[in-house]
């Protein structure tokens, strides 16, 4: 089984972009964290970050058209403002949860709904990037036949 770790924009500045809100670990070692819960799983991850909205929406369409099984999504602020993501999930059907490292509802009111939410299979929010790996071990409990 192959899962897809996507991060969108600023998502390359963890550990330097408000680290009080986003915690202090860089993108590097939250992708290293999640290789590893991956791996104990029995789950292949592959990690994009793109701050391009069409590179995400190419990784979702590629993702589907490559086999994977899912996805780990941080659309970070193309979570509220993207219908060309939602639409690339709906049209590949790729499942995915959708994690945000901040408590978005407890945010300013823009950040509180998302596009993505209701055609995802669950949402982690607020766990800081432990979310991560709630998201992975959702999606892998949803997709493994019980």
């Amino acid at each position: 089984m192959k899962v897809l770790l996507l991060n969108g924009p600023n998502l390359n500045w963890l550990g330097k972009r408000q680290p009080e809100i986003y915690g202090k670990l860089t993108l590097a070692e939250v992708e290293a964290n999640l290789r590893a819960c991956a791996t104990e799983a029995g789950v292949a991850l592959e990690a994009v970050q793109s701050n391009s909205e069409g590179e995400i929406v190419d990784a979702v369409q590629q993702a589907s058209e490559r086999g994977f099984s899912g996805a780990v999504v941080n659309a970070g602020a193309y979570s509220h403002t993207s219908i060309a993501l939602r639409d690339a999930f709906l049209g590949t059907g790729l499942p995915f949860v959708e994690i945000h490292i901040s408590n978005i509802h407890a945010r300013e009111p823009f950040r509180r709904q998302t596009l993505l939410s209701d055609v995802a299979i669950g949402s982690v929010v607020g766990f800081g990037v432990y979310g991560y790996e709630l998201a992975l071990r959702g999606l892998l409990a949803q997709l493994k036949p019980r």
